[in-house]
């Protein structure tokens, strides 16, 4: 008689419709930008704070729901041989029969309302500046792979993603807290823009081929794995030598340089992608590694301007 094997917990339902985990990707730049608010300006609203976050949150859940249903209506998971969950080939309740599409697209066209309607109170209560940063969001995040642009096929696709969260979402919370624009939250985003793109980067080499196979020809597609893969340390080297630069310009604070921590991690995933970039399922530590740096980086940098705005404030 075998033993039985133990069950294994499912998380629940809505985590993995709104792909939840993910939500790292907004709530670091939010909180970044708050730091060097409060760092830079002594500034600090708890209310305007999580009303932004909770826009951003909306608007990211959004984004993950309608790519959910546009990719199943170009037909790229379904063919989707060698996706790696729950890093690449979307949330597949569809294809599994759990989620009805139009539940998908209706789910996700609700929370693009929801957080355009903070988005407007933000706007009529912190200035014009949310209104601009928020419509570019919005755009950004249904278009990413809704006809007729369908973004994440033209090669732009992970330009916005490390547009959107980096330098608009660390900018659009630094404004809404301090009702000013600056350049300084701008530029120590960008070590936090270029590794959320990596994330989706280095997620696309596995799904290469179905894409390849729609039509959906983003950067991984157009050079081949191989080429990706230099690409993606390339592109990690240039993380950190962005957030040296931003602190040598007076962005942040120097404190922001523990961000440099992560590179020995960011070593570890170089190894990884440059041996088994055409490996799908032993490409996975380096996609797991790519989402960590981002988080840790991004945290680390977030609290080396929360110690500066500490001295600040004892000083």
């Amino acid at each position: 008689m075998s033993a039985q094997q133990p069950a294994v917990k499912m998380p629940p339902l809505w985590i993995v419709k709104l792909r939840a985990p993910f939500f790292t990707a907004t709530i670091v730049p939010i909180c970044l930008g708050a730091a060097v608010a409060w760092a830079t300006t002594g500034v600090f609203h708890a209310g305007y704070f999580l009303l932004t976050l909770l826009a951003a949150l909306c608007l990211h859940a959004g984004t993950n729901m309608t790519n959910d249903y546009f990719d199943h209506t170009w037909g790229s998971d379904e063919i989707n041989t060698e996706f790696a969950s729950p890093f690449t080939g979307g949330s597949r309740l569809i294809q599994m029969g759990i989620v009805r599409p139009e539940v998908y697209l209706r789910e996700g066209l609700f929370f693009f309302a929801l957080g355009s309607l903070i988005g407007v109170i933000l706007w009529l209560t912190r200035g014009p500046w949310v209104l601009w940063l928020g419509l570019i969001g919005l755009f950004s995040g249904y278009f990413y792979t809704a006809p007729p642009l369908r973004l994440a096929g033209t090669g732009l696709g992970e330009l916005l993603i490390g547009l959107n969260f980096g330098p608009l979402m660390v900018l659009g919370s630094y404004y809404t807290l301090t009702q000013q624009v600056s350049w300084e939250p701008v530029l120590i985003s960008l070590p936090v823009g270029i590794l959320i793109a990596l994330v989706v980067w280095i997620n696309q080499f596995q799904d290469m081929r179905a894409d390849a196979a729609v039509g959906k020809h983003h950067w991984v597609v157009r050079l081949g794995r191989r080429r990706a893969a230099r690409v993606y340390e390339l592109l990690l080297a240039l993380t950190y030598l962005t957030l040296i630069a931003a602190v040598l310009l007076g962005a942040g604070s120097p404190f922001s340089l523990l961000g440099l921590l992560t590179v020995p991690l960011a070593i570890r995933a170089c190894r990884v992608a440059r041996a088994h970039y055409d490996h799908p399922r032993e490409l996975v530590p380096a996609n797991a590694a790519t989402i960590q740096i981002h988080l840790l980086t991004g945290g680390l940098i977030t609290l080396g301007c929360l110690i500066q705005g500490i001295l600040e404030w004892l000083l």
